[in-house]
């Protein structure tokens, strides 16, 4: 059912990008965000897994095998229901099969792509020292290429705006209020 009063703006990239630093910056105006990576997350710590790259990998394909490429965006839609705001961001979408789901419910969806070389997000997935960080490279790279085939690439392609985060935290923070004040 469409919420035709609701703009979604999507914060997508790869893993390590800084998308949490763009949804952040919504979030300090007040604005709720939805982490499409924390319904997986929770998922896999409710069927009693530890939450680590190749439990969540696992979770996260069948619950697309399961509910079809656009279940976990559909997840979402339960926590969007009982928000009371007309802008929404969700954090973290990786398929245009999640795109066309809340395309299906909203009356506008705007795409932010946060992009940064992959020996910057590796470095910065390491030192943040998450559950789900990779112990390697090759760990790394393994899910960068996962990330990849479940359709990231086009969500990355259809974006509107596209933020390069190769500088400072400082630098993606500021250039992320200055969207915000743009988009709310």
């Amino acid at each position: 059912m469409a919420d035709e009063s609701v703009k979604i703006v999507i914060v997508t990239g790869m893993p390590g990008a800084g998308k949490s630093e763009v949804a952040n910056a919504f979030r300090n105006a007040n604005i709720p965000v939805i982490i499409m990576g924390d319904i997986v997350r929770e998922e896999t710590r409710r069927r009693g897994l530890e939450a680590n790259p190749e439990n969540t990998r696992k979770i996260m394909l069948e619950l697309r095998e399961i509910g079809g490429p656009g279940a976990i965006a559909s997840h979402c839609l339960d926590s969007l229901q009982n928000l009371d705001s007309d802008i929404v961001v969700i954090e973290g979408c990786r398929s245009i099969a999640e795109i066309d789901v809340f395309d299906d419910y909203a009356d506008e969806v705007q795409i932010i792509c946060v992009h940064a070389s992959p020996k910057i997000r590796y470095l910065r997935l390491r030192e943040r020292n998450r559950s789900d960080a990779p112990d390697t490279w090759e760990v790394f790279r393994e899910r960068d290429l996962r990330e990849i085939s479940v359709g990231l690439g086009g969500v990355i392609a259809l974006s509107d705006i596209m933020i390069v985060n190769d500088g400072t935290l400082e630098e993606i923070r500021s250039h992320s209020q200055e969207i915000v004040k743009k988009m709310v």
